[in-house]
């Protein structure tokens, strides 16, 4: 008589889901539904996780997931989806593994052939983009620029012939000192800041890059903005 073989339990599904970077009535009705499903929410902060989820009446089990240390809870996450359970990533703000912790995860359920799926919402990048006034057509994203000055300098001298949209994030502390490097490099072009995007105090800060300077030495603001440079060639 033969052994019956029983097959291997179905792995579950790594959802990479888009949180509201601001205004929480901005998360999807299908982001909601996956939140709820998911045995488990993978985040960056569970403190920032947590008023989203209350916001909606929701109690789930989080399990802290943020740079550098992603590759502790890469196996107790992974574990998680090969016994057939579902779980969601999300970061603080926006969509997961854009300058937010995802990468390893999604690489390591990839090899593991766990399904990932995006459900796609927010984002810095695109929120900023569609208001801003400069061409977005074509656009390069580089995330956050390095805060030393050689460093970030070269980097834009690389950039100089470059006719896409310049996107990055900073920190707005850092806003002055890196338009004064944009203006040094690549001469003074438009730019736009975006800043406390669909809050409250939602504002859009646009003139050249010395005009910019002038404006931003008097200001003392806090957090994170996205900053856009206009192209080569783009007036």
């Amino acid at each position: 008589m033969r052994d019956v073989k029983t097959e291997p339990a179905s792995r579950g599904k790594l959802y990479i889901v888009a949180t509201p970077i601001g205004n929480l009535e901005d998360l999807s009705f299908r982001a909601l539904r996956i939140l709820k499903e998911a045995e488990a929410i993978a985040c960056e902060d569970t403190r920032q996780t947590l008023k989203l989820l209350n916001k909606y009446g929701l109690k789930k089990r989080l399990i802290s997931y943020f740079q550098p240390k992603e590759g502790q809870k890469i196996p107790q996450i992974v574990e998680i989806l090969m016994q057939g359970r579902d779980v969601a990533l999300v970061s603080d703000a926006g969509t997961p593994g854009i300058s937010d912790p995802g990468y390893p995860l999604i690489q390591e359920a990839i090899q593991r052939g766990i399904v990932v799926t995006p459900i796609p919402g927010p984002s810095a990048v695109t929120t900023a983009l569609s208001a801003a006034g400069l061409p977005s057509h074509r656009f390069l994203f580089l995330g956050f620029p390095s805060p030393k000055k050689e460093a970030a300098r070269k980097l834009l001298l690389s950039l100089k012939d470059e006719k896409a949209t310049l996107v990055f994030f900073l920190p707005v502390r850092k806003m002055a000192f890196f338009i004064r490097i944009v203006l040094d490099t690549l001469g003074d072009r438009r730019v736009v800041i975006a800043r406390e995007l669909t809050k409250i105090h939602e504002e859009f800060i646009r003139g050249t890059a010395e005009d910019i300077i002038n404006h931003w030495a008097e200001k003392n603001w806090k957090g994170e903005a996205t900053l856009l440079i206009e192209g080569l060639g783009k007036k």
